[in-house]
Protein backbone atom coordinates (compact mmCIF):
# COMPACT_ATOMS: atom_id res chain seq x y z
CA UNK A 1 0.00 0.00 0.00
CA UNK A 2 2.56 2.25 0.91
CA UNK A 3 4.72 1.60 -2.54
CA UNK A 4 1.70 2.70 -4.39
CA UNK A 5 0.64 5.61 -2.87
CA UNK A 6 4.34 7.38 -2.56
CA UNK A 7 4.78 7.10 -7.14
CA UNK A 8 1.33 8.98 -6.56
CA UNK A 9 2.66 11.57 -3.96
CA UNK A 10 5.51 12.22 -5.65
CA UNK A 11 3.49 12.90 -8.91
CA UNK A 12 1.16 15.27 -7.78
CA UNK A 13 4.11 16.81 -6.04
CA UNK A 14 5.80 16.82 -9.57
CA UNK A 15 2.79 18.66 -11.11
CA UNK A 16 2.48 20.51 -8.47
CA UNK A 17 6.25 22.21 -8.97
CA UNK A 18 5.99 22.51 -12.70
CA UNK A 19 2.73 24.41 -12.99
CA UNK A 20 4.08 26.61 -10.58
CA UNK A 21 6.55 28.61 -13.40
CA UNK A 22 3.95 28.59 -15.78
CA UNK A 23 1.81 30.11 -13.96
CA UNK A 24 4.63 32.58 -12.80
CA UNK A 25 5.58 33.29 -16.50
CA UNK A 26 1.60 33.78 -17.44
CA UNK A 27 1.46 35.96 -14.89
CA UNK A 28 4.26 38.31 -15.66
CA UNK A 29 3.24 38.47 -19.41
CA UNK A 30 -0.54 39.75 -17.85
CA UNK A 31 1.75 42.46 -16.03
CA UNK A 32 3.39 43.14 -19.37
CA UNK A 33 0.41 43.25 -21.38
CA UNK A 34 -1.61 45.44 -18.89
CA UNK A 35 2.14 47.97 -18.69
CA UNK A 36 1.86 48.08 -22.55
CA UNK A 37 -1.89 48.98 -22.35
CA UNK A 38 -1.35 51.88 -19.87
CA UNK A 39 1.53 53.13 -22.19
CA UNK A 40 -0.20 53.46 -25.15
CA UNK A 41 -3.07 54.59 -22.97
CA UNK A 42 -0.58 57.54 -21.76
CA UNK A 43 0.40 58.14 -25.45
CA UNK A 44 -3.01 58.57 -27.05
CA UNK A 45 -4.05 60.94 -24.23
CA UNK A 46 -0.81 63.43 -24.76
CA UNK A 47 -0.57 63.03 -28.48
CA UNK A 48 -4.46 62.50 -29.48
CA UNK A 49 -5.20 66.34 -28.72
CA UNK A 50 -2.24 67.45 -31.08
CA UNK A 51 -3.31 64.87 -33.42
CA UNK A 52 -7.10 66.09 -33.34
CA UNK A 53 -5.82 69.71 -34.09
CA UNK A 54 -3.73 68.59 -36.72
CA UNK A 55 -6.03 66.59 -38.42
CA UNK A 56 -8.76 69.75 -37.73
CA UNK A 57 -6.50 72.50 -38.97
CA UNK A 58 -4.09 70.89 -41.58
CA UNK A 59 -5.39 67.85 -43.00
CA UNK A 60 -8.74 68.67 -43.85
CA UNK A 61 -8.73 72.42 -45.05
CA UNK A 62 -5.98 71.29 -48.05
CA UNK A 63 -8.25 68.12 -48.30
CA UNK A 64 -10.49 70.43 -48.70
CA UNK A 65 -9.03 73.08 -50.93
CA UNK A 66 -7.83 69.57 -53.68
CA UNK A 67 -11.34 69.22 -53.58
CA UNK A 68 -12.59 72.69 -54.33
CA UNK A 69 -9.42 72.84 -57.24
CA UNK A 70 -11.63 70.98 -59.05
CA UNK A 71 -14.39 72.88 -59.79
CA UNK A 72 -14.32 76.64 -60.96
CA UNK A 73 -15.89 77.91 -57.88
CA UNK A 74 -16.84 81.32 -57.02
CA UNK A 75 -17.29 80.91 -53.36
CA UNK A 76 -21.31 80.88 -53.23
CA UNK A 77 -23.10 77.64 -52.16
CA UNK A 78 -21.88 74.45 -53.04
CA UNK A 79 -19.30 74.24 -55.70
CA UNK A 80 -21.31 72.52 -58.70
CA UNK A 81 -19.00 73.17 -62.26
CA UNK A 82 -16.78 70.65 -62.36
CA UNK A 83 -13.74 70.90 -64.21
CA UNK A 84 -11.23 68.05 -63.48
CA UNK A 85 -8.22 68.95 -63.61
CA UNK A 86 -8.27 72.22 -65.49
CA UNK A 87 -7.59 74.54 -62.43
CA UNK A 88 -4.29 72.75 -62.16
CA UNK A 89 -3.07 72.64 -65.60
CA UNK A 90 -3.99 75.74 -65.64
CA UNK A 91 -1.39 76.97 -62.72
CA UNK A 92 1.61 74.83 -64.38
CA UNK A 93 0.98 76.00 -67.45
CA UNK A 94 0.72 79.85 -66.51
CA UNK A 95 4.05 82.00 -67.31
CA UNK A 96 2.97 83.83 -64.48
CA UNK A 97 3.15 81.56 -62.27
CA UNK A 98 6.53 80.19 -63.07
CA UNK A 99 7.71 83.54 -62.39
CA UNK A 100 6.29 83.62 -59.37
CA UNK A 101 7.84 80.22 -58.18
CA UNK A 102 11.67 81.87 -59.44
CA UNK A 103 10.94 85.08 -57.44
CA UNK A 104 10.32 82.54 -54.42
CA UNK A 105 13.46 80.22 -55.33
CA UNK A 106 15.48 83.81 -55.34
CA UNK A 107 13.64 85.27 -52.21
CA UNK A 108 14.78 81.24 -50.55
CA UNK A 109 18.51 81.79 -51.59
CA UNK A 110 18.98 85.58 -50.95
CA UNK A 111 17.73 85.10 -47.55
CA UNK A 112 20.03 82.26 -46.85
CA UNK A 113 23.19 83.86 -48.19
CA UNK A 114 22.17 87.09 -46.44
CA UNK A 115 20.83 86.64 -43.27
CA UNK A 116 22.81 83.62 -42.48
CA UNK A 117 26.40 85.23 -42.16
CA UNK A 118 24.98 88.28 -40.92
CA UNK A 119 23.37 86.80 -38.11
CA UNK A 120 26.11 84.48 -37.27
CA UNK A 121 28.36 87.58 -37.48
CA UNK A 122 25.77 89.65 -34.76
CA UNK A 123 25.88 86.64 -32.64
CA UNK A 124 29.51 86.34 -31.66
CA UNK A 125 29.47 90.24 -31.78
CA UNK A 126 26.68 90.23 -29.15
CA UNK A 127 27.79 87.23 -27.26
CA UNK A 128 31.16 89.20 -26.06
CA UNK A 129 31.20 91.30 -23.29
CA UNK A 130 30.63 94.64 -25.19
CA UNK A 131 29.32 98.00 -23.77
CA UNK A 132 25.73 98.33 -24.79
CA UNK A 133 25.13 94.74 -25.49
CA UNK A 134 21.54 94.88 -24.27
CA UNK A 135 20.34 97.78 -26.40
CA UNK A 136 22.14 96.26 -29.85
CA UNK A 137 20.11 93.53 -29.53
CA UNK A 138 16.95 95.17 -28.55
CA UNK A 139 17.43 97.02 -31.61
CA UNK A 140 17.98 94.33 -34.16
CA UNK A 141 15.35 91.87 -32.64
CA UNK A 142 12.13 94.93 -32.57
CA UNK A 143 11.99 94.93 -36.73
CA UNK A 144 11.13 90.57 -35.95
CA UNK A 145 8.19 91.49 -33.09
CA UNK A 146 6.33 94.23 -35.63
CA UNK A 147 3.42 93.34 -37.42
CA UNK A 148 4.25 92.99 -40.90
CA UNK A 149 0.69 95.40 -41.89
CA UNK A 150 2.93 98.34 -39.68
CA UNK A 151 6.41 97.52 -41.46
CA UNK A 152 4.68 96.82 -45.09
CA UNK A 153 2.67 99.90 -44.44
CA UNK A 154 5.78 101.95 -42.96
CA UNK A 155 7.97 101.19 -46.41
CA UNK A 156 5.15 101.37 -49.11
CA UNK A 157 5.36 105.49 -47.92
CA UNK A 158 8.87 105.70 -47.57
CA UNK A 159 9.66 103.93 -51.32
CA UNK A 160 6.90 106.04 -52.79
CA UNK A 161 8.39 108.42 -55.92
CA UNK A 162 7.96 111.51 -53.50
CA UNK A 163 8.70 109.58 -50.59
CA UNK A 164 11.34 109.59 -47.63
CA UNK A 165 13.83 107.67 -49.19
CA UNK A 166 13.64 109.59 -52.73
CA UNK A 167 13.74 112.93 -50.81
CA UNK A 168 17.05 112.26 -48.71
CA UNK A 169 18.75 111.06 -52.21
CA UNK A 170 17.92 114.35 -53.48
CA UNK A 171 19.41 115.79 -49.80
CA UNK A 172 22.58 114.43 -50.95
CA UNK A 173 22.57 115.33 -54.47
CA UNK A 174 21.60 111.77 -56.27
CA UNK A 175 18.58 110.33 -58.19
CA UNK A 176 15.75 108.98 -56.48
CA UNK A 177 14.23 105.46 -57.73
CA UNK A 178 11.79 104.05 -58.42
CA UNK A 179 11.81 101.02 -55.42
CA UNK A 180 8.55 99.70 -56.33
CA UNK A 181 7.60 99.42 -59.85
CA UNK A 182 11.39 98.83 -61.23
CA UNK A 183 11.57 95.50 -62.02
CA UNK A 184 15.42 95.85 -61.95
CA UNK A 185 15.35 97.52 -58.45
CA UNK A 186 12.30 95.77 -56.75
CA UNK A 187 13.33 92.44 -55.88
CA UNK A 188 16.73 93.93 -54.13
CA UNK A 189 14.63 96.40 -52.21
CA UNK A 190 12.52 93.28 -50.98
CA UNK A 191 15.25 91.36 -49.76
CA UNK A 192 16.92 94.23 -47.93
CA UNK A 193 13.40 94.69 -46.36
CA UNK A 194 13.00 91.13 -45.67
CA UNK A 195 16.52 91.01 -43.96
CA UNK A 196 15.76 93.85 -42.28
CA UNK A 197 12.92 92.67 -40.91
CA UNK A 198 13.64 88.94 -40.07
CA UNK A 199 17.59 88.61 -39.18
CA UNK A 200 16.68 89.80 -35.55
CA UNK A 201 15.01 86.18 -35.41
CA UNK A 202 18.35 84.51 -36.77
CA UNK A 203 20.29 86.16 -34.90
CA UNK A 204 18.08 85.08 -31.12
CA UNK A 205 18.52 81.40 -32.81
CA UNK A 206 22.20 81.80 -33.26
CA UNK A 207 22.90 83.27 -29.70
CA UNK A 208 20.96 80.42 -27.99
CA UNK A 209 23.05 78.28 -30.32
CA UNK A 210 26.52 79.70 -29.31
CA UNK A 211 25.37 79.81 -25.17
CA UNK A 212 24.92 76.25 -25.36
CA UNK A 213 28.54 75.86 -26.60
CA UNK A 214 30.75 74.90 -23.23
CA UNK A 215 33.20 77.73 -22.40
CA UNK A 216 35.88 74.98 -21.73
CA UNK A 217 36.22 74.31 -24.90
CA UNK A 218 37.39 77.75 -25.93
CA UNK A 219 39.57 78.28 -22.81
CA UNK A 220 41.57 74.88 -24.18
CA UNK A 221 41.48 76.24 -27.43
CA UNK A 222 43.03 79.23 -26.27
CA UNK A 223 45.88 77.70 -24.27
CA UNK A 224 47.00 75.72 -27.08
CA UNK A 225 47.39 79.21 -29.00
CA UNK A 226 44.63 79.29 -31.46
CA UNK A 227 43.71 82.31 -32.99
CA UNK A 228 39.90 83.83 -32.66
CA UNK A 229 39.21 82.48 -36.22
CA UNK A 230 41.04 79.00 -35.78
CA UNK A 231 38.31 79.07 -32.56
CA UNK A 232 35.13 80.43 -34.57
CA UNK A 233 36.07 77.46 -37.65
CA UNK A 234 37.13 74.88 -35.61
CA UNK A 235 34.76 74.63 -32.45
CA UNK A 236 31.84 77.58 -33.05
CA UNK A 237 30.32 76.65 -36.40
CA UNK A 238 30.42 72.94 -36.14
CA UNK A 239 28.69 73.21 -32.50
CA UNK A 240 26.32 75.61 -33.93
CA UNK A 241 25.50 73.48 -36.80
CA UNK A 242 21.95 72.33 -35.57
CA UNK A 243 20.89 75.59 -34.81
CA UNK A 244 21.98 77.09 -38.65
CA UNK A 245 20.04 74.20 -40.02
CA UNK A 246 16.85 74.78 -37.92
CA UNK A 247 16.93 78.39 -38.76
CA UNK A 248 18.07 77.57 -42.59
CA UNK A 249 14.84 75.20 -42.15
CA UNK A 250 12.74 77.63 -40.84
CA UNK A 251 13.61 80.42 -43.64
CA UNK A 252 13.15 78.26 -46.47
CA UNK A 253 9.47 77.30 -45.62
CA UNK A 254 9.34 81.41 -44.87
CA UNK A 255 10.51 82.60 -47.52
CA UNK A 256 8.19 79.94 -50.13
CA UNK A 257 5.35 81.16 -47.61
CA UNK A 258 5.99 84.80 -48.28
CA UNK A 259 2.91 87.26 -49.01
CA UNK A 260 1.95 90.17 -46.46
CA UNK A 261 4.80 91.89 -46.81
CA UNK A 262 4.87 91.67 -50.45
CA UNK A 263 0.99 92.44 -50.75
CA UNK A 264 1.37 95.60 -48.56
CA UNK A 265 4.56 97.27 -49.85
CA UNK A 266 3.94 96.61 -53.60
CA UNK A 267 0.09 96.31 -54.02
CA UNK A 268 -0.88 97.31 -57.63
CA UNK A 269 2.72 96.27 -58.85
CA UNK A 270 2.90 93.26 -57.64
CA UNK A 271 0.64 91.33 -60.81
CA UNK A 272 2.81 93.46 -63.16
CA UNK A 273 5.88 95.18 -63.55
CA UNK A 274 7.52 94.90 -60.65
CA UNK A 275 8.74 91.11 -60.34
CA UNK A 276 8.28 90.58 -57.15
CA UNK A 277 5.18 88.30 -57.05
CA UNK A 278 5.34 85.79 -55.11
CA UNK A 279 3.37 82.27 -55.06
CA UNK A 280 1.14 83.35 -52.31
CA UNK A 281 0.39 86.65 -54.11
CA UNK A 282 -0.48 84.64 -57.47
CA UNK A 283 -3.05 82.63 -55.24
CA UNK A 284 -4.65 85.58 -53.38
CA UNK A 285 -4.49 87.76 -57.09
CA UNK A 286 -5.53 85.25 -59.22
CA UNK A 287 -8.27 83.60 -56.39
CA UNK A 288 -9.44 85.65 -54.31
CA UNK A 289 -9.05 89.08 -55.77
CA UNK A 290 -10.62 87.53 -59.04
CA UNK A 291 -13.27 85.61 -57.94
CA UNK A 292 -12.39 82.35 -58.70
CA UNK A 293 -12.08 80.41 -55.23
CA UNK A 294 -11.92 76.86 -57.03
CA UNK A 295 -8.69 78.17 -58.86
CA UNK A 296 -7.29 79.90 -55.67
CA UNK A 297 -7.76 76.76 -54.17
CA UNK A 298 -6.01 74.83 -56.11
CA UNK A 299 -2.68 77.18 -56.41
CA UNK A 300 -3.45 76.67 -52.43
CA UNK A 301 -2.63 73.07 -52.62
CA UNK A 302 0.14 73.48 -55.67
CA UNK A 303 1.72 75.58 -53.09
CA UNK A 304 1.29 73.04 -50.08
CA UNK A 305 2.84 70.07 -52.31
CA UNK A 306 5.66 72.32 -53.36
CA UNK A 307 6.28 73.68 -49.32
CA UNK A 308 5.99 69.66 -48.36
CA UNK A 309 8.10 68.52 -50.95
CA UNK A 310 10.82 71.00 -49.96
CA UNK A 311 10.51 70.23 -46.21
CA UNK A 312 10.53 66.72 -46.76
CA UNK A 313 14.05 66.82 -48.98
CA UNK A 314 15.38 68.92 -46.43
CA UNK A 315 13.94 66.82 -44.18
CA UNK A 316 15.46 63.58 -45.56
CA UNK A 317 19.41 64.99 -46.11
CA UNK A 318 19.85 67.68 -43.90
CA UNK A 319 17.71 67.54 -40.89
CA UNK A 320 17.71 63.82 -40.47
CA UNK A 321 21.59 63.38 -39.16
CA UNK A 322 20.50 66.16 -36.03
CA UNK A 323 17.20 64.44 -35.22
CA UNK A 324 18.70 60.72 -34.82
CA UNK A 325 21.30 61.80 -32.85
CA UNK A 326 18.84 63.69 -30.23
CA UNK A 327 17.01 60.53 -30.58
CA UNK A 328 19.45 57.94 -30.23
CA UNK A 329 22.87 59.53 -29.07
CA UNK A 330 24.31 58.96 -32.21
CA UNK A 331 24.04 54.99 -31.96
CA UNK A 332 22.23 54.56 -35.17
CA UNK A 333 24.81 56.48 -37.22
CA UNK A 334 27.58 54.20 -35.90
CA UNK A 335 25.91 50.94 -36.65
Amino acid sequence: MTTVTAPVLAENTTETGASAPVSGRARGAARRGGADWRKRGEIALLAGPAVIVFVAFVIFPVLMAAYYGFFSWKGFGPPADFVGLQNYTAILQDPTFRDAVIHNGVIVVASLVLQGPLAILFALLLNQPIRGRSLIRVLIFVPYVIAEVVVGTGWSLMLQDAGAVNGLLAKVGLEGLSWLADPDVAMGTLLVIITWKYIGFAVILMLAGLQGIPEELYEAAAIDGASFWQIQRRITLPLLGPTIRIWAFLSIIGSLQLFDLVNIIWGQYVSSTAGTSTMATYMYLNGHMAGNYGFGNAVAVVLFVISLAVALVYQRFVLRRDTEGALTGGKERRR
